[in-house]
């Protein structure tokens, strides 16, 4: 083999094993989980959510619909996609936030929900209930060390849009 074939192929060696180097090192570990990326709602109990949900669309500017109110927003991580995240109050008497006695719940909004479950799963959390899937994402729910119940979502936003559209839901942006 000559000198500048040699040359030639140390050359090409070595590009390539910086530029793999280089994206090993500058890249996200891909076996790490990305936890809570942000609020998907705010679920709390009320005596009266219809009055409160109106009271909140008069004084406040809510657009709300039978559930609450879906605040509209841009992913920080792709400002091209949308997120959303759910503002719901719900009657004192709901039995929703059990086994909690609290009057409120969080959602959580997530990636790669079954990871998640099976990470919390060695760590000893209290999962709740098993994944619900729905077409607007994935559901379960989880107690923290004071016994709030959380509720984990791995949302479809285009999903999520879609049913809202069709509901003639509009959203508070």
């Amino acid at each position: 083999m000559t000198i500048r074939k040699f040359s030639f192929v140390l050359i090409i060696i070595l590009a390539f094993s910086l530029g793999y180097s280089f994206k090993t090192y500058t890249s996200p570990d891909q076996n790490a989980i990305r936890k809570v990326t942000g609020i998907g709602g705010i679920f709390f109990k009320c005596k009266d959510p219809k009055k409160l949900r109106e009271w909140y669309k008069t004084n406040l500017g809510l657009n709300t619909n039978q559930y609450g109110a879906v605040f509209e927003w841009r992913q920080a991580i792709d400002s091209t996609k949308k997120g959303y995240t759910q503002w719901s109050p719900f009657s004192e008497k709901t039995k929703y936030f059990e086994p909690s006695t609290k009057d409120f719940m969080i959602n959580y909004r997530v990636e790669n929900l079954s990871a998640l479950i099976e990470q919390l799963k060695k760590d000893g959390v209290t999962i709740t209930d098993e994944i619900e899937i729905a077409e607007y994402g994935k559901f379960v729910h989880i107690l923290d060390l004071e016994g709030n119940k959380i509720e984990l979502w791995e949302p479809n936003d285009v999903e999520y849009e879609k049913l809202g559209k069709k509901m003639g839901s509009i959203t508070t942006k």
